[in-house]
């Protein structure tokens, strides 16, 4: 999965002055604890799950992701830690946490934004406020449930951007 989120970080790597950064999945970090020197950077999309129990299959127009970044000006590398929230299955009794599978286009919508973030943040530019939306393909069972949300639990979906 991580390699999906470094290929579209490489189309985008033109507008990060010439430094190399690289995403790395870490399920750790924590919101509003990052790292001394780290930024944090928390958005949604639409993404796919399926229950590893039932296989039950169902969409959501708001799963989160968090991102930490740091830019090492002495190396120039940028480092970025990727958080994906997951979804547990609203049928079975004992659900699993379950990974985001996103479409390829949302990644890509994703990392623009985060792009647009670093940039603002470690490069200090001005870049206003505008954002690309998701692409959403329809196949959502109704409304966000917050219960079966590892996001919602933990205070952060109403922070997305």
């Amino acid at each position: 999965m991580v390699s999906l989120w470094n290929r579209s970080l490489q189309k985008k790597a033109s507008d990060l002055h010439g430094d190399t950064w690289k995403i790395e999945t870490d399920q750790t970090i924590l919101e509003n604890c990052q790292a001394p020197n780290w930024h944090q950077y928390i958005s949604g999309s639409f993404a796919d799950f399926r229950c590893s129990l039932c296989r039950r299959t169902w969409g959501s127009s708001r799963v989160q992701v968090m991102f930490h970044f740091h830019l090492n000006g002495a190396s120039r590398q940028g480092s970025i830690k990727l958080r994906c929230y997951k979804q547990e299955c609203r049928t079975c009794n004992e659900a699993e946490w379950e990974d985001p599978n996103f479409p390829v286009e949302n990644i890509d919508v994703l990392v623009e934004r985060l792009v647009k973030n670093i940039r603002k943040k470690c490069y200090r530019e001005n870049l206003g406020e505008a954002n690309r939306s998701s692409a959403f393909d329809g196949r959502s069972d109704g409304p966000h449930e917050g219960a079966h949300c590892e996001a919602c639990r933990r205070g952060i979906c109403n922070q997305a951007n």
